[in-house]
């Protein structure tokens, strides 16, 4: 079963939290692209986002090829940004950047002190800004301006973080966010966007669970959930959209060195319907349509296996949900 054509645009995010390679990365982008895509992501985890992304971009012709995220601790602001301007030449102006600042655990594993992480987000984008722009650094490492205009889109799941997207950012792209919490930071990145706020944009990246068993796609997203809720950045946007108790529950659960399977139980169905798209191709492309009738312009795939391998799932769900 495919699902109907959609008015608005799709994306696609593949993860290098996986070990796939980059012949992997290059065959799904170009899949994504024939079917009708507008947008070719990369998030940040074991592997260099900017680098898939321009492997990609060398490979594709139509797709918007970007990040969804770069983590803002692994480079400096001006390599960042002469990356990404790499990226949009490769790309030949189909270059999308996504910062974000990650997890304070996750980044002390690896030595790396975040600091006060909002406002070292906001003078990082900043200073990416100011490089593309041509507009960093001094003598023989003055930057030339971007040849393509290369939009910055700014990760928050919080309405602080949202106003940092919207002072500096071209748009917002939250991960995990409720769907009905979405408007509300949206309402706060557009208000600190003031004179810009017509034209910022939202990508919105969404756990993905394909599958004509719907209790086990349900059953796959839970537990999905249950991984994220380990960090308590997620658990911090949760409890604010309103699923405190639930969030009191797992944080205890966590605390007492409980498994992930348990946890799943402690995750709510009502926060699997609002943060995750799962069930049939038809399931799936009305939970996207909800999505984007709450703000998500751009709503992202993040495909998910349901009792198949993660290339597999990608690539079934890239024709499935094609928005063509």
């Amino acid at each position: 079963m495919t699902a109907p054509a959609s008015p608005y645009p799709l994306g696609i995010v593949l993860s290098t939290v996986t070990d796939g390679s980059v012949e992997e990365f290059v065959e799904l982008g170009r899949l994504a692209e024939t079917h009708g895509y507008a947008q070719v992501l990369v998030n940040e985890g074991r592997g260099d986002a900017l680098a898939v992304a321009q492997a990609i971009a060398d490979a594709t012709e139509r797709v918007t090829v970007g990040t969804n995220i770069a983590n803002i601790y692994f480079r400096h602001p001006f390599l960042c940004a002469a990356s990404a301007r790499t990226l949009a030449e490769v790309a030949r102006g189909r270059a999308l950047l996504g910062l974000g600042m990650s997890h304070r655990g996750l980044l002390a594993s690896l030595g790396i002190d975040m600091g006060e992480a909002r406002a070292t987000l906001e003078r990082y984008v900043r200073g990416v800004t100011a490089a593309l722009a041509g507009d960093a650094g001094d003598g023989l490492l003055r930057t030339s301006p971007s040849r393509y205009p290369v939009p910055v889109y700014v990760a928050g799941n919080t309405v602080e973080s949202a106003a940092v997207a919207g002072r500096v950012g071209a748009g917002l792209m939250p991960f995990l966010t409720p769907r009905s919490h979405l408007p509300v930071l949206l309402a706060a990145a557009r208000e600190a966007a003031g004179p810009r706020a017509a034209e910022f944009g939202c990508v919105l990246s969404i756990p993905t669970f394909l599958s004509e068993d719907t209790d086990a796609a349900r059953s796959a997203a839970r537990y999905n959930l249950a991984f994220f809720s380990q960090l308590p950045n997620y658990r911090r946007q949760w409890r604010r959209a309103g699923w405190g108790a639930a969030m009191d529950a797992l944080a205890a659960h966590w605390r007492a060195g409980g498994g992930r399977r348990e946890a799943a139980g402690l995750v709510p169905q009502s926060l699997v319907d609002e943060v995750c798209v799962y069930g049939d191709a038809r399931d799936c492309r009305a939970r996207l349509d909800r999505f984007h009738a709450a703000g998500a312009q751009v709503p992202v795939l993040a495909v998910s296996p349901v009792n198949e391998d993660r290339h597999g799932a990608t690539r079934r769900a890239i024709g499935a949900l094609a928005p063509r």
